[in-house]
């Protein structure tokens, strides 16, 4: 899977290759138009006058792709808080020079507000937001199978001149130490686990001095995620809209992702220090904003765009949206978890 997506000009990610839109492998709330950005940036603004409206305040994404949700959030900001757009400073953390090229033409306009840094151990100690959608799904991830009684891994292995899998003992210590919290499971039952999504928060963790970390991604609680009906795992393989059988399909050319187990990050976060400020499906994350944003909800500018963000069986209910925070006070809930859960239930922590 790392190989596969980030091997240098020849992954998926990595070359370039990864196509997001109608014409491309899937959709992301940032392909539906400028409204994501738009109302990220009404949520940001909160943020920043709930931390006293400081200078030099650090908005860090990773996963930026083409550079478009920069460029929508930036003009948001610009439009609805001038004072905090110049105080805004963008970093955006990308490894790959290809993508940093067209993030560059798409973000020309606000050259004098944007930096880059190539991993979170690069950025510099912030306060401020560090925002990822649909970052944490695309981190290479472990195949384990049960035995009835224990875990094996899935490697991968040449039967001739195909790659298949091979159930092999585990030996690596962290992901050894790791299934040792994992519930008993019928035999041949799969999952996934994520220790690349673990050691991202570590980083991310020691560099926020203040504020908040947001992560938009498609997963479930810990307990959703090991259910029992589920027995094949999350693993998914995508080009153009179609889901492929076998990560074996189209290798460089298509996605492979998995869900995220959001109460693993959260459990691993709070060892660091953040509190877990929020926890939502998109659905109410926006509706929570656009509640406190009455010339929104009378009449939004782009009506389909606002409906595929928040039906249901669109990106409404796939999406969920994790907060944590460090020196932000107790508080209020930020507006996007005006209609959520308490969180921590909701992880089942």
């Amino acid at each position: 899977m790392e190989q596969a997506l980030y091997l240098c000009q020849h992954g998926y990610y990595s070359s370039g290759r990864a196509s997001i839109g109608r014409r491309g492998d899937y959709f992301t709330s940032v392909s539906v138009g400028p409204l994501f950005g738009q109302l990220l940036a009404a949520q940001f603004v909160q943020v920043w006058q709930r931390l006293g409206q400081i200078d030099n305040f650090i908005i860090a994404e990773q996963g930026a792709q083409d550079g478009d949700y920069a460029r929508d959030v930036l003009g948001a900001i610009r439009n609805l808080q001038p004072a905090f757009f110049e105080a805004l400073r963008y970093r955006i953390v990308e490894p790959f020079p290809v993508l940093q090229d067209r993030q560059l033409q798409t973000l020309e306009k606000f050259a004098d507000r944007v930096e880059w840094r190539r991993s979170p151990p690069d950025l510099e100690p912030f306060t401020g937001i560090h925002f990822s959608n649909e970052l944490l799904d695309a981190m290479p991830v472990h195949l384990l199978v049960s035995t009835g009684d224990g875990w094996r891994e899935k490697f991968v292995a040449l039967e001739g001149d195909k790659f298949v899998f091979a159930n092999q003992p585990i030996v690596d210590p962290a992901l050894q130490a790791f299934v040792k919290k994992l519930p008993t499971r019928p035999a041949g039952y799969e999952t996934e686990v994520n220790l690349v999504a673990l050691d991202w928060i570590d980083h991310v963790a020691a560099k926020l001095e203040r504020g908040h970390v947001l992560a938009f991604d498609y997963g479930f609680s810990r307990d959703e995620f090991y259910a029992a009906y589920r027995t094949t795992g999350t693993l998914q393989i995508r080009e153009k809209h179609r889901q492929l059988s076998s990560p074996f399909e189209q290798i460089g050319h298509a996605d492979i992702t998995a869900h995220v187990n959001w109460t693993d990050l959260a459990e691993r976060a709070e060892s660091h220090g953040l509190r877990i400020a929020g926890f939502t499906d998109q659905h109410h994350f926006i509706t929570g904003i656009i509640s406190e944003m009455p010339e929104l909800s009378e009449e939004p500018k782009d009506k389909r765009a606002l409906q595929t963000l928040l039906h249901p069986e669109m990106l409404g209910r796939a999406f969920q949206v994790l907060a944590l925070t460090r020196g932000a006070g107790p508080g209020a809930p930020l507006s996007g978890f005006k209609f959520a859960r308490d969180p921590r239930a909701a992880l089942g922590i």
